[in-house]
C-alpha cells in the first residue's frame, strides 16, 4: 500500500511541532472542532502539486506568531519528501526537496497523488459552473500533473487579451499572437478533461451496484466536446483561435472572454433516478461525490501511470449513516492507496477494526491512540 509512514510538521497553521510515525495503514483523526484534524490533511495536501485542499496562499499557512516560514516532510513508500516556505532569501518562496536534494514540482508529481474530499464540495452540484470546474479540475490534476501548468498559461493568456481589450484600438496581430497561446494551453486543457473523464466514467461503470450510486458524466463545452468527439489538438486550437478572434468586440463590450475552456461545466446524472446531480437529494449528493472521488482513486490505481493516490476526506462519515461508513471503510480498504480521514467522535471510525490507526487530536497536538 502507498502509505505516509511518517509526517513532520513545523510552525504549519496551529502546529508548533507535530511528529507522527505512522504504520502502513489508514488513519483516522479525531476530536473537538477547531483542534487541528483538517490542518493535518491540509498539510499532507501540499506534498502533492497544486495549492492545496483550502487553496491557501503559502504565507496563509505559517503558525501564528511564528518567527518563519514552515515546513512539511513525509516518508512516502520510503522516500523523503518536504516542502515549505523559506524566508532567509529576502522574498518568500516554496521549497521543494527530495531525498534531501532539491526539486521541481514535477519531480513531486511524480512520486505524490492526492485526492481528497472536504466538506466545502458538498455543494458542488448546487452552486456554479465554477464550483463544478473547479472539482473536476482537481481530479484531472491528479491524473495529469501537467494539467496544473496549462491552467496557468491559459489564465495567464487569458489576462493579457482582458487587459488588450480595454484598449481603445486592438492590435490585430498582437490579439492574434496572444489568442494563439491561449488556444493552445486551451486545447491541452480540454484533452486532458476529455481523456480523464473517459478513465472516472470507466471506473464509475465497473463498479458493482452499492451503497454509493453509479453516475453518468459529461463535459459541457465547445472545446470539451471536440475533444471528446476525437478532434485532434490541432484541430481545436483552429476553433478557439477563431471563436475569439470572432468574438473580440463582444469581448470588449463585457470586458472579459465570455467563451473558452475557462467557461466548461461538469454535468453528472444519478443513475439510480436518472436525475441531474442538482435535483438531488443532500443524501444523494453526498454519496454521489464519495462515489466520484472513489472512481478517481481507483482509476489512478488501475491506470499504472503512477503511485497509487493518498484520499484525504474531511468529515466525509460525519452525515453517513453506520451501513454507509461500513460501505466507505470497505471499499478504501479495497484501494491500494493509504486514506486519511477526520471526524468528531472516534466511534464513527469503528467499522474499521484493526485496518485503520487512530490519533486524537486535541489544540494543536496529535496523540495514536491504538
Amino acid at each position: 500500500m502507498t502509505a505516509l509512514t511518517r509526517l513532520r510538521l513545523t510552525d504549519f497553521r496551529n502546529y508548533e511541532q507535530l511528529d507522527l510515525r505512522l504504520e502502513s495503514r489508514h488513519v483516522c483523526l479525531f476530536g473537538p472542532n477547531g483542534a487541528g484534524k483538517t490542518n493535518i490533511l491540509e498539510a499532507i495536501s501540499q506534498l502533492g502539486p497544486g495549492r492545496g485542499l483550502r487553496s491557501a496562499g503559502l504565507g496563509e499557512l505559517t503558525r501564528h506568531g511564528a518567527p518563519g516560514g514552515w515546513s512539511v516532510a513525509g516518508e512516502l513508500d520510503g522516500r523523503r519528501i518536504g516542502v515549505g516556505l523559506e524566508l532567509s532569501s529576502g522574498s518568500p518562496r516554496r521549497t521543494l526537496r527530495i531525498d534531501g536534494e532539491t526539486a521541481q514540482a514535477s519531480d513531486l508529481a511524480e512520486l505524490v497523488r492526492i485526492v481528497w474530499l472536504t466538506p466545502a464540495m458538498d455543494t458542488v452540484f448546487r452552486g456554479g459552473a465554477g464550483d463544478r470546474r473547479r472539482f473536476y479540475d482537481r481530479q484531472v490534476l491528479a491524473h495529469m500533473p501537467a494539467h496544473g501548468a496549462a491552467a496557468a498559461r491559459y489564465e495567464k493568456a487569458m489576462r493579457e487579451r482582458n487587459a488588450l481589450l480595454e484598449r481603445a484600438a486592438i492590435d490585430p496581430a498582437w490579439a492574434d499572437a496572444i489568442e494563439a497561446r491561449m488556444a493552445e494551453a486551451g486545447a491541452e486543457m480540454a484533452m486532458a478533461r476529455s481523456l480523464v473523464m473517459g478513465r472516472l466514467q470507466a471506473s464509475l461503470d465497473a463498479r458493482p451496484e452499492g451503497a454509493f450510486p453509479k453516475a453518468r458524466l459529461g463535459l459541457e463545452g465547445e472545446a470539451e466536446t471536440m475533444a471528446q468527439e476525437g478532434a485532434g489538438l490541432a484541430a481545436i486550437e483552429e476553433m478557439l483561435s477563431e471563436t475569439w478572434r470572432k468574438m473580440r468586440r463582444a469581448d470588449a463590450q463585457a470586458g472579459r472572454t465570455l467563451k473558452g475552456p475557462h467557461r466548461a461545466d461538469l454535468k453528472v446524472i444519478h443513475l439510480p433516478t436518472g436525475l441531474p446531480a442538482r435535483e438531488a437529494s443532500t443524501g444523494q449528493q453526498k454519496a454521489l461525490l464519495i462515489g466520484l472521488i472513489l472512481a478517481s482513486a481507483q482509476a489512478l490505481a488501475d491506470g499504472g501511470r503512477g503511485p497509487a493516490p493518498l484520499l484525504l476526506l474531511d468529515e466525509a462519515a460525519a452525515h453517513l449513516d453506520a451501513d454507509r461508513r461500513a460501505a466507505l471503510y470497505d471499499a478504501l480498504c479495497a484501494l491500494p492507496g493509504q486514506a486519511w480521514l477526520s471526524g468528531t467522535e472516534a466511534f464513527l471510525f469503528d467499522a474499521f477494526g484493526t485496518r485503520a490507526q487512530r490519533i486524537c487530536v486535541r489544540s494543536g497536538a496529535a496523540e495514536i491512540h491504538d
